[in-house]
């Protein structure tokens, strides 16, 4: 824990700073006034801009796929001291060797031996350069970035480590405190795969009952999975020397088990009951989600069944936080009965807390009722701008961000994939500056959202968005043990001290 005492020194000074300020009118203008006017002075040029919202504090990225965030270069990189090879097709994947077959090259020294072919494997790995008028280049965006999995996965086949490493790299020189990254321990992927040829019989309670006996192992072997690629990551990063822990170090992770959705039932019920006894059974694993491309027929057939598996899980699970993909889906990219109720029965059905991506919101029946529940429920909704527009097509006015904002619905920024997409949170931030006209108060806002609907543990900071807790009313031992007490709120509190700095400085 990041010195609770010392931050709970300045508790009103730091938080209590906007009520101050509505307390006498006639004072001088605050640093959260004075950012705000400089931010307003410059929203128009692109590159100030760029360097004001890369030194904001950002709180988390609550919407993050740790093999999609690492960038082509980092795959590239891993294949080379791993051995692997580098295909020489048109669109190039990194795959296992031997490397002097026809049609592969070895990895190892690329960028230099054949950097032509190096540069193509990046525009194969990621969202790079992409064209669809171009000469062997996949029909869409949506085929483009979903493909790109494939190609580098082998690279990151045992380097959970310097994934988190560079997870962490990311976040900290984007200014984010927290990354929420969805990932699956070995162990669960190989007990979910061993029932790939058990037939689906629908019976939820007896198919959890065959996986039940195997859970607690799984969950062991997890643990010691992440207890030594997090060991690994810190020694990468020279953390195990640090006291307080600080730059890439200091950033939080946590982590989502999920399930493919296009996977056969049975394998889809054991990721789903896997990842929810990971969540209950390890601290580190924070919610279960449900990924993959939502257009595919199988998921599109089996939509409500999944919805259902969750809900049933979830009742054995009650305490286990929901971030479900949702309404990744527009109008033209599947059918209109398609995009009548995806978000709704992630909702209703299986209790969603977050909801990831909600693109096709405008589109479901009841919107503006399913819109008031969300909202009164505090049921956040993720944005990702860039993945979105990539995907889907969908941007600018045609985003749903307004409808949600307009509705009162909590939104955080995301990133999604950062490396497929060869972006930042930064980027995010200025996306929702230029084509959704945020301003900086609802940038600060959306920082402070993205902790207070992260699934970090323990009770929130904040009784209201403008006071905190009573125990941080004033600085003292119960303040103090708060904290001590509360994950969350100590990332929040870590946020407020990094505005603090970031609103007093001149820039």
């Amino acid at each position: 824990m990041i010195g609770v005492k010392r931050l709970a020194g300045a508790a009103l000074s730091v938080l209590l700073l906007s009520g101050a300020a509505h307390a006498a009118p006639k004072a001088a203008p605050t640093p959260e006034a004075r950012t705000a006017a400089r931010f307003d002075a410059i929203v128009k040029d692109r590159a100030q801009l760029r360097l004001f919202l890369r030194a904001m504090p950002k709180g988390g990225d609550l919407h993050n796929h740790l093999s999609g965030a690492a960038y082509a270069e980092d795959f590239l990189a891993w294949a080379d001291e791993g051995g692997l090879c580098v295909t020489t097709d048109v669109l190039p994947s990194i795959v296992a060797g031997p490397c002097d077959a026809p049609g592969k090259v070895p990895a190892k020294g690329l960028a230099a031996a054949n950097t032509a072919l190096y540069n193509r494997a990046i525009n194969s790995l990621s969202m790079r350069s992409y064209n669809p008028g171009a000469d062997g280049a996949m029909a869409s965006g949506h085929d483009q970035f979903f493909a790109t999995f494939n190609r580098f996965g082998a690279a990151g086949d045992g380097k959970l480590g310097p994934m988190l490493a560079v997870v962490r790299d990311y976040a900290a020189g984007d200014t984010v405190g927290y990354v929420e990254t969805s990932v699956n321990p070995t162990a669960m992927g190989d007990l979910a795969w061993s029932f790939k040829d058990t037939p689906w019989t629908g019976d939820f309670a007896g198919a959890l009952a065959a996986i039940q006996p195997k859970l607690p192992a799984m969950v062991a072997q997890a643990r010691q999975e992440f207890d030594a690629a997090e060991a690994d990551a810190d020694r990468r990063q020279g953390c195990l020397a640090q006291k307080p822990r600080t730059g890439p170090c200091a950033v939080v992770l946590g982590y989502q088990g999920f399930a493919v959705r296009i996977l056969p039932r049975s394998v889809v019920f054991a990721q789903l009951a896997s990842a929810f006894a990971l969540a209950e059974g390890d601290p580190r694993f924070v919610g279960v989600n449900i990924v993959a491309p939502e257009d595919h027929p199988v998921s599109l057939a089996d939509y409500d069944l999944h919805m259902r598996m969750i809900q049933f899980l979830h009742a054995q699970y009650p305490n286990v936080k929901l971030s479900l993909h949702a309404g990744e889906l527009t109008l033209g990219l599947v059918t209109p009965r398609e995009l009548r109720f995806h978000v709704r029965e992630a909702v209703e059905t299986a209790g969603a807390n977050r909801i990831g991506h909600g693109v096709d919101i405008a589109y479901e029946d009841g919107a503006h009722d399913l819109l008031a529940r969300m909202a009164r429920d505090g049921i956040a909704v993720e944005i990702n701008l860039t993945s979105n527009d990539v995907i889907l097509g969908v941007k600018g006015a045609d985003h749903p961000l307004a409808l949600y904002r307009k509705a009162g619905v909590p939104f955080v920024l995301s990133t999604d994939d950062e490396g497929v997409s060869r972006i930042d949170l930064t980027n995010e931030y200025l996306r929702a500056v230029v084509e959704q006209g945020l301003t900086y108060a609802d940038l600060k806002a959306a920082a402070r959202a993205s902790l207070e609907y992260s699934f970090l543990p323990g009770p929130s900071l904040w009784a209201s968005p403008r006071a905190p807790v009573a125990a941080c009313a004033k600085a003292g031992p119960a303040c103090d043990t708060f904290l001590a007490g509360s994950r969350k709120a100590t990332a929040q509190w870590r946020l407020e001290r990094e505005f603090q700095a970031f609103e007093a400085s001149p820039r």
